[in-house]
């Protein structure tokens, strides 16, 4: 699963010239070439995810005493 960064992260891995690497962008989950937006999109994903420690609804535990109903439909 590629690496979420977040956008201080994108900023942080610019090269000296100013763009990112095949390697770093790969490590993301970005084709090469990047295709127009990419960065955009990698930020809208990070501000999308759940907090980290956080999980995410489906996969999160049911309360203690949880009993879920059943409707007889006989």
């Amino acid at each position: 699963m590629p690496v979420l960064p977040s956008p201080e992260e994108i900023e942080a891995a610019k090269t000296p010239n100013g763009a990112w690497a095949r390697v770093q962008l790969a490590e993301w989950g970005v084709p090469w070439p990047p295709p127009k937006g990419w960065k955009d999109e990698l930020i809208k994903r990070w501000e999308a995810a759940p907090p980290d420690g956080a999980s995410s609804p489906q996969h999160r535990p049911a309360p203690a005493g949880f009993a879920q109903e059943t409707i007889d439909l006989g």
